[in-house]
């Protein structure tokens, strides 16, 4: 690795040979171009398509209630997206990488390259995508006519200096981690800041505090005709923290990344085969090898942990109500199938062929694999619930219903999308490293927004179910959302059955 010296234009020039190199490996350039279009023409959507409400055409209280606890927490969502992106920058050990580590180990890829890499990686992580998307459409929606353009690009900035704001902070959290007691140190650190959290939203002050950081003056100045100031201190911070946060990214790769290197050296005791509550034992020792494989790893437990509390948090701090936290679970629930779900045979890597020998029918493993992803998906998604209920109390009956059918969907319907790109796309990674991703860059861009296109409207369905007085209507829209779901997850695990297309799985997962 080269030291930290190197100049930035090197380093720039060594980032855009490393995106035209990922670029090229593309397997289906028209995807990744229509992907790409989709999220511009999203965001311009968002951007612009709320501003065309006008409250004054519908009487009602409720959403004009609504709409000002929107514009007055406007500055905490402001946080949120800050909260978000740090954590989103330490769960991944500082961000993701553009070459793995294996191969970049005959490359001289400098820190400063890693970072710049890291930071032009960040809006393909679907929380960022949401977060932005979520932010730009209520800034549109509380704007004065005449106001969004400025109010928009106060937004733009500060998701740029959010980001780098975010990216340095992970960097240096990973710097620690890598110390000799530092796993503990951030452990702690993190836990306490939760801690701190909650007693201040027990002690109803954290409202207050939130809306009187400086977040709230740049939401309110958005506003004004002084937006451009906003904007030009915003940039000034973004460009400050991209070069400050080279420093912690070149401590943080020179040191040992202790976690892996302790995962992959470990001696782990044999275990008694586990007893089947249900099924066969051979479903049983299939299930434990497979949770076991999710959770050994450093990049999916810290994933896994931040997608559980990391939307919670920002529900507590911005106050979101539940019409918006019905959006939450099936983001969630896509957040942790990126993890490893869409591409979920890469648990096993150059293990699979020797899984394939195992006196076990090729349905009990597709079963179990699906069942393991769906545990991740349900257990990162039900925190943020519960969460929720701490922030709102219990809702009323037909929004109740609405969650818990909206829920249901989504995991189903995010469960079988996953399993069907599983199996058409399979692809060969190594997950050793807490900053690979299941599947090349353009790839995860475009599931990503995938997901949370199908998932975001389907909470928009049953966000208006949840407004109608008919306890009924919610689970009568979910009836057809499940059976297709179930179609199409059945399709897949057919296909899984094949002999000849199990193979091509195998062969090309087991390839890394």
């Amino acid at each position: 690795m080269r030291s930290s010296t190197d100049t930035w234009l090197e380093a720039a020039r060594d980032t855009r040979h490393l995106l035209a190199f990922r670029t090229a490996g593309v397997r289906r350039p028209g995807a990744a171009v229509a992907g790409l279009v989709m999220v511009l023409a999203l965001t311009a959507a968002f951007a612009v398509g709320p501003a065309g409400f006008d409250p004054a055409s519908v009487e009602s209280a409720r959403l004009t209630r609504a709409l000002a606890t929107l514009e007055g927490n406007l500055g905490a969502t402001y946080v949120g997206v800050l909260l978000l992106a740090i954590s989103a920058s330490m769960g991944s050990g500082g961000g993701r990488e553009l070459l793995s580590r294996s191969e970049a180990a005959i490359h001289p890829v400098s820190p400063v390259t890693e970072h710049l890499g890291a930071l032009l990686l960040a809006p393909l992580n679907l929380a960022w995508l949401v977060q932005t998307w979520a932010l730009l459409a209520v800034t549109a929606l509380v704007s004065a006519p005449g106001r969004l353009l400025g109010a928009q690009l106060v937004v733009l900035a500060w998701v740029l200096a959010a980001t780098a704001l975010g990216q340095a902070v992970g960097w240096a959290a990973e710097g620690v981690r890598r110390t000799a007691h530092g796993v503990v140190v951030v452990r702690v650190v993190a836990g306490g800041v939760v801690l701190l959290l909650a007693g201040l939203h027990l002690a109803g002050a954290l409202g207050p505090l939130v809306r009187s950081l400086p977040t709230t003056w740049v939401a309110e100045t958005g506003q004004t005709p002084d937006w451009p100031v906003a904007v030009l201190a915003l940039l000034v911070l973004a460009v400050a923290a991209v070069v400050l946060g080279a420093r912690p990214a070149a401590w943080a790769l020179g040191l040992p990344p202790r976690e892996e290197l302790r995962v992959q050296s470990g001696v782990h005791e044999a275990r008694p085969a586990p007893e089947p509550r249900w099924g066969s034992p051979d479903r049983a020792l299939l299930h434990r090898l497979d949770r076991d494989s999710v959770w050994r790893s450093v990049g999916m437990r810290r994933g896994l942990l931040v997608l559980g509390l990391g939307p919670g948090l920002v529900a507590l701090v911005a106050g979101l109500e539940w019409s918006s936290v019905m959006l939450l679970p099936g983001l969630t629930a896509s957040g942790a199938a990126l993890l490893f779900g869409v591409n979920a045979w890469c648990l096993d890597g150059k293990g699979m062929v020797w899984r394939e020998t195992l006196p076990v029918g090729a349905a009990d493993v597709f079963d179990v694999r699906t069942l393991v992803v769906a545990e991740c998906m349900a257990m990162v998604s039900g925190v943020t619930i519960v969460l929720a209920l701490l922030r709102n109390g219990l809702p009323p009956l037909v929004v109740g219903v609405s969650v818990a059918a909206c829920w249901l969907v989504v995991l189903l319907q995010v469960l079988a999308i996953v399993m069907t790109w599983s199996v058409r796309s399979p692809y060969s990674v190594d997950l050793a490293s807490p900053r690979a991703t299941p599947a090349p860059h353009a790839a995860m861009a475009g599931y990503a927004g995938k997901l949370s296109l199908v998932t975001t409207l389907t909470g928009i369905v049953f966000t208006t179910a949840a407004a109608s007085p008919w306890v009924w209507l919610p689970v009568v829209l979910a009836v057809p959302f499940l059976a297709w779901s179930g179609v199409r997850l059945a399709r897949a695990r057919r296909r899984w059955l094949v002999g000849e297309e199990r193979a091509r799985i195998v062969l090309t997962v087991a390839a890394v």
